[in-house]
């Protein structure tokens, strides 16, 4: 009955599945790599990317629809335009992690080797290493416990017609996390940093210390 129903998903378009070293581009579709699976460059527009557990991508860029990449999966990069991006625990990925409208989490050992950035969506890493810095415009970055960010952070100045009645975006540096490099605010934020974390300069914003788990809501 599941085998039946994949192969009519499979000939309607609404899925596409990737065994081998191949490319995927599709419109107003799914794509869906299994489990220990490989693929190519994937590809969509108006519709989801699936990568599954222990897979291995080429690339994964979708308009229109979210990215899960399941855990310990490996990828080159993942671009998403209106859409959030998750990392399974120890996925990783080479190159950047790019989303427009949309979140990015980086779950326990996710590992991204390249920038991690978007303009709208909060970003959150959980124990969880980005080796090429956090640049976002409205989003509130999460840099949990344990986590490790080398190249810093950068909040751009928000440039959008609603950007005088906006919200500051919340920035939280988690017990024991590491920030390398220069934390940059070009707009107004909350920063919140525990006491047990370790930061480089902070550069347009004042920092606020906490003790414990979270800071005050």
């Amino acid at each position: 009955m599941i085998r039946t129903k994949f192969v009519l998903l499979l000939a309607l378009g609404l899925v596409a599945p990737a065994f081998a070293q191949d490319d995927v581009d599709k419109v107003n579709g799914a794509i869906s790599v299994g489990d220990g699976g490989s693929a190519g460059k994937l590809s969509t527009v108006n519709g989801g990317i699936r990568i599954g557990a222990n897979a291995h991508v080429k690339s994964a860029e979708t308009v229109n629809g979210g990215i899960h990449v399941g855990a310990g999966a490996t990828l080159d990069s993942v671009e998403s335009v209106n859409g959030g991006i998750r990392l399974g625990s120890n996925a990783k990925v080479g190159g950047t992690v790019n989303v427009v409208n949309g979140s990015i989490t980086l779950e326990q050992g996710a590992d991204v080797a390249g920038k991690a950035s978007n303009v709208n969506g909060g970003i959150q890493l959980d124990a969880a290493h980005v080796g090429g810095g956090i640049e976002t415009v409205n989003g509130d970055i999460t840099i949990g416990a344990n986590s490790r960010v080398e190249g810093g952070i950068l909040v751009e100045e928000n440039h959008s017609w609603f950007s005088v009645n906006s919200r500051k975006p919340r920035i939280v540096i988690g017990p024991h996390a590491v920030v390398q490099g220069t934390l940059k605010f070009k707009r107004e934020v909350d920063l919140w940093v525990s006491d047990s974390a370790t930061i480089g300069t902070v550069d347009g914003a004042s920092a606020q210390k906490f003790s414990g788990d979270r800071p005050p809501q």
